[in-house]
């Protein structure tokens, strides 16, 4: 977990660092496991003698801590002097943060043996950053986090058993965030893999981990909501939880009741520093199949579109005459793309993939995410108020991306512009001349452009999906849209749809 540092504690805890995506077919192919399932601990419910009413006693999470507590590891992993200070600040830890024989830090000393000593200012020292991890075959291969190891020379494992090792980093993978160890042992407990698509919110689970260098901890809460993108984290559905997390947490296994591995443990929100009650994990179907992929290859690959999407707000899905507010919008086709090639178009709202439904927009770039570049797709699209289907051959997201080339800016001043007011839109609009090309500029709002969000400065391309260039084809294509009108608008170097309700 990556932390900023805190200059009014000693341990520094911060909001958590972007990760990012990953891919998930069902299973790992390497994993095995012959441990017996565990049941799901009963929940005793006893009527209230007074009342009647139905109380619920919270569930035992002893057994699942007995039976599972072997497969999880603590993880050490060292930095030499050129690369320290960094490595500790993002673990949450900055040992010039404790001064001279401070009674905190030598406290701490005692609890992690490897701690290193106090650095002095310009001293040339070693730090440590401290994770977790879980034991997903017998030979040794090991799931922790990304950030626990990267940049990283010396990794070792501390079983739950006592016995250490030094770990080979397998490899890594910088956007899911997930790494793969191995040591080498044989015979070793592993854990269960669960389905985290069968998690509800509101539904225990339990994380067992090293906080702090605490090992063999455990803390417990529920699921919050699934499937939550968090910024720059495209691909990866993130579970939230309220399951305390804290640096050293990060990479070890959040278990549900049946003792199956639902996810990884790898953030936290927080505006002060420490844990706030919201915490997030990476679905163990997406680590696993990054798993897969660094164990086979070295590498992990990605299917791609190449589209740029947004949200179908409920006002967007009455302006493209949907029945429901879902689905992926298509605001831009990236040149040359898959998306492109097989005809996709911009104002294109994808329903469902290969059948499979998408129910918001976060949904597309994972179920592309997860299957491999090259196999061909089917997307159910929403098109002008028909249903049709595309077939794309997916592309790589290792791909270079294809930009186009900036063009010399070239406005026409204001003086020589005529502008034109639509005043059932509440829009004061100029065709300027830019980049070569006639556009429609926003110069005043009020009433419904703005409400529907629209700025000074915008540019308007489409209007219900017609292309439009000066007050003539506006005004046409806005008197056929009907009361609720989808715009395109260009805005900085990128395109979005906004819905315009009319008066």
């Amino acid at each position: 977990m990556i932390v900023k540092k805190n200059t009014t504690q000693y341990l520094a805890l911060a909001v958590a660092s972007a990760l990012a995506l990953s891919a998930c077919d069902k299973a790992a192919s390497f994993f095995t496991d012959g441990k017996k399932e565990q049941q799901e601990p009963v929940q005793h419910i006893e009527p209230n003698k007074e009342d009647g009413t139905v109380g619920m006693l919270l569930p035992d999470f002893s057994q699942l801590v007995e039976n599972e507590g072997q497969t999880v590891v603590n993880i050490q992993a060292a930095v030499g002097s050129s690369r320290s200070r960094n490595a500790a600040e993002e673990n949450g830890m900055d040992l010039n943060q404790f001064p001279d024989n401070d009674p905190f830090y030598e406290f701490f000393k005692r609890l992690v043996p490897n701690l290193p000593d106090m650095p002095q200012e310009e001293a040339d020292s070693s730090e440590l950053n401290f994770g977790s991890g879980f034991i997903i075959s017998p030979d040794g291969y090991i799931l922790t986090n990304t950030h626990v190891v990267s940049g990283m020379g010396n990794i070792k494992v501390l079983l739950n058993d006592k016995r250490e090792y030094t770990a080979k980093l397998v490899g890594s993978d910088q956007q899911s965030d997930v790494a793969l160890l191995k040591i080498e042992a044989e015979g070793l407990p592993v854990v269960k893999i669960g389905d985290p698509k069968t998690l509800k919110p509101g539904q225990w689970v339990a994380a067992i981990g090293a906080p702090f260098g605490f090992d063999n901890s455990v803390t417990a809460g529920i699921v919050s909501a699934k499937g939550r993108s968090l910024p720059n984290e495209n691909y990866t559905p993130f579970i939230q939880t309220d399951v305390a997390i804290n640096p050293g947490n990060s990479g070890g296994p959040l278990f549900n009741l049946k003792g199956q591995v639902v996810g990884i443990n790898s953030q936290i929100y927080s505006r002060s520093g420490g844990f706030m009650g919201i915490s997030f994990a990476i679905p163990i179907d997406v680590a696993m199949n990054v798993a897969d992929q660094l164990k086979n290859t070295g590498k992990v690959q990605r299917g791609q579109l190449g589209v740029v999407i947004q949200e179908v707000s409920y006002d967007l899905a009455k302006s493209f005459n949907l029945d429901r507010a879902s689905g992926a919008l298509i605001a831009k086709v990236m040149p040359n793309s898959p998306a492109q090639q097989a005809g996709l178009q911009v104002g294109d709202i994808v329903r469902s993939v290969n059948g499979e439904e998408v129910r918001a927009s976060s949904d597309l770039p994972v179920m592309v995410g997860a299957m491999p570049p090259g196999k061909e797709v089917k997307l159910e699209v929403w098109r002008r108020g028909e249903k049709i289907s595309v077939n794309v051959t997916l592309g790589s997201t290792g791909a270079p991306a294809q930009t186009a080339e900036a063009e010399p800016d070239n406005l026409n001043s204001p003086s020589d512009i005529q502008g034109f007011a639509v005043e059932e839109a509440g829009l004061t609009l100029q065709a300027q001349v830019i980049n070569g090309k006639q556009r429609l500029v926003v110069t005043r709002v009020s009433g419904p452009a703005e409400r529907a969000g629209i700025q000074r400065g915008d540019e308007i391309i489409a209007v219900s999906q017609i292309s439009v260039s000066d007050e003539s084809t506006f005004r046409s294509a806005l008197s056929g849209a009907g009361k609720n009108v989808p715009l395109l608008v260009q805005r900085g170097g990128d395109t979005l749809f906004l819905a315009l309700t009319l008066q």
